[in-house]
């Protein structure tokens, strides 16, 4: 064998011995649960001096959290945010190409479920897994649902009267909201989710029904709720209740209700299996999961994950997606969407 061929073969095998070490090591730090846990993550963690923080979180929130973070246990945040298909394609790139950068990931959960199926993520232990629902927790608990998006009507207060607003489905198919119903034009998850707890007979039936009334289709959940503010648009059945509650307390003229069954996504946070930060990665997803991390989301109006937590968010009874479902039958829903809603 030539001597260069001989020794790239050594590298290679090299590298892969010392990732292997790498993984098997993490997995002991990520599952630790010792009565000296806490002191020595810190300790360990202020060793590591940083974490690198994957995140689809929008910038005016993903900067604050990252900033309380630093500022209760000094430990620098090297933050990356992109919209959470290319969180996944940046992560799953990196990986292949043996370059390990990232420590923790936090985006949607399908997303992670991506992550979880190309094998990058560990199982890990935190002691505020306990305040969480079970529908917070996956049944292969590679990553862990921190707050959640939860689909409600909402409508301008101007364009609706209190009493009009429905308070069923059915309720929406009366002919008086035909032409003044607005939908997110990505809901896959909420649509399949509906469909099924209903049943598929019942739940196609509504929802061609539903494509009768010729709703208006929107890309993007923000842009949808600003048109609802602006009285462009009356009323949505697929408006994130954080969007419509912050806009409320800022002065615009919306408000939600929800509807049974209301359907909610988990959005989470998964810690890498080959972190070259593990002591950070673990410390940054307990901080997430911790009742100050959740209280820093529910005062960005957002919807934590914890039960201690308590916000009229999630006061109420809601169906939780199940990312792994849809990501085994995305093909077929999306596709039933789109024949339903967004061909002309």
């Amino acid at each position: 064998m030539p001597t260069k061929v001989l020794l790239t073969a050594i590298f290679f095998i090299s590298l892969l011995v010392s990732t292997a070490i790498t993984a098997a090591t993490n997995e002991e730090i990520y599952l630790y649960k010792g009565q000296d846990r806490e002191k020595r993550l810190i300790e360990k963690a202020k060793q590591e001096g940083k974490v690198v923080l994957y995140s689809s979180i929008i910038l005016t929130d993903s900067i604050p959290i990252s900033q309380a973070f630093e500022k209760k246990y000094g430990i620098k945040v090297e933050l990356w945010r992109g919209l959470a298909d290319k969180v996944v394609q940046r992560t799953v790139s990196e990986a292949r190409a043996n370059r390990h950068a990232v420590d923790v990931i936090d985006t949607n959960g399908p997303e992670l479920e991506m992550l979880a199926r190309e094998k990058l993520f560990s199982e890990f232990y935190s002691p505020y897994l306990a305040d969480l629902p079970p529908t917070a927790i996956p049944a292969h608990k590679q990553w862990v649902a921190n707050r959640f998006n939860i689909w409600v009507i909402a409508y301008n207060t101007n364009k609706v009267k209190k009493e009009e607003v429905p308070k069923t489905y059915e309720d929406i198919l009366n002919p008086k909201w035909k032409g003044k119903i607005g939908l997110e034009a990505t809901n896959t998850e909420w649509f399949a989710t509906l469909v099924k707890t209903w049943g598929e007979e019942k739940g196609l039936a509504y929802f061609k029904k539903l494509a009768d009334m010729k709703p208006d289709m929107r890309k993007g959940h923000i842009l949808l709720a600003e048109m609802i503010s602006a009285g462009e648009i009356p009323l949505t059945l697929t408006a994130y209740n954080h969007h419509i509650e912050k806009m409320k307390n800022k002065g615009a003229p919306v408000e939600w209700i929800p509807i049974p069954p209301t359907i909610a996504r988990p959005n989470g946070v998964g810690v890498a299996k080959h972190a070259p930060h593990p002591h950070a990665a673990l410390l940054f997803a307990d901080f997430l999961l911790s009742p100050d991390g959740q209280d820093l989301f529910r005062s960005m109006e957002r919807v934590p994950s914890s039960l201690k937590v308590k916000t009229n968010l999630n006061n109420f009874p809601y169906v939780m997606v199940d990312p792994i479902v849809i990501l085994d039958e995305w093909s077929k829903w999306d596709k039933l969407w789109e024949d339903l809603f967004l061909k002309k």
